[in-house]
């Protein structure tokens, strides 16, 4: 009889937090149906944001709390619950399911996996963003990894980034491609005083990414709705 096995997003979630725990990370979670206070308003998301809106965001009615509710839209709320229970330094990781309302194709699902880092501290800058994910891009992918940086925005940072990555000296067939891979930037100073924080003592970066799309580019896998259909075909090449 064939043995069982980890699902590949488990394996992967598995390994990402043994890579970031070798830095001092850990690994933190939260609840998937969130109240729209740590969804939106905690994260510096003005009223009128278009990702508050329903063709984004599922929506929840709840008889137990006259809080709206929210399938939650990032794992982000997670480092707001932690930062307000938890006195710096903060230094966490926090793999999780997340949802949007949008349509499905092989490169987007209604569901999916995400990927959130935070670190505050005092003294945090830009260049230890650099360095921390260099560090988890050579290790996840076994290769010399450079990175860059694109101005961009996003309402719980500040200033936002884009990050690009390129394999270097590898066999992938990335190898030596610039490949955009995340968002991050340095923790919007609101974020942390709504957390408890001081920005004038303590600042902080995090950064987002897409596990299934981690996938993609490890494995070379055609279709992230594979990863969710429990076709053994598929899961067992894991």
């Amino acid at each position: 009889m064939q043995k069982g096995h980890q699902h590949p997003l488990t394996q992967m979630i598995s390994e990402i937090n043994s890579i970031f725990a070798e830095i001092g990370f850990v690994f933190a979670e939260g609840p998937e149906a969130e109240t729209e206070h740590y969804n939106f308003d905690q994260l510096n998301f003005p009223p009128d944001h278009p990702a508050r809106d329903m063709q984004d965001t599922f929506f929840l009615r709840s008889e137990d709390t006259k809080e709206p509710m929210v399938l939650r839209t990032h794992t982000s709320p997670v480092q707001a619950r932690f930062m307000e229970s938890h006195e710096p330094p903060v230094r966490v990781i926090v793999p999780g399911k997340v949802f949007r309302n949008e349509a499905t194709d092989a490169t987007h699902e209604a569901q999916f996996h995400q990927l959130e880092g935070l670190y505050v501290d005092k003294g945090v800058h830009m260049g230890h963003l650099k360095g921390t994910i260099e560090h988890f891009f050579s290790k996840f992918f076994a290769g010399e990894v450079e990175v860059r940086f694109r101005p961009s925005f996003f309402p719980f940072v500040e200033p936002g980034v884009e990050i690009d990555m390129m394999l270097k000296e590898s066999d992938s067939k990335l190898a030596n491609k610039w490949i955009e891979v995340m968002g991050a930037g340095m923790v919007h100073p609101n974020v942390l005083k709504a957390s408890g924080i001081d920005p004038e003592v303590y600042s902080g970066f995090a950064f987002g990414m897409g596990i299934d799309r981690l996938a993609v580019m490890k494995y070379g896998i055609n279709d992230v709705r594979d990863l969710y259909t429990g076709d053994l075909r598929f899961v067992n090449q894991f």
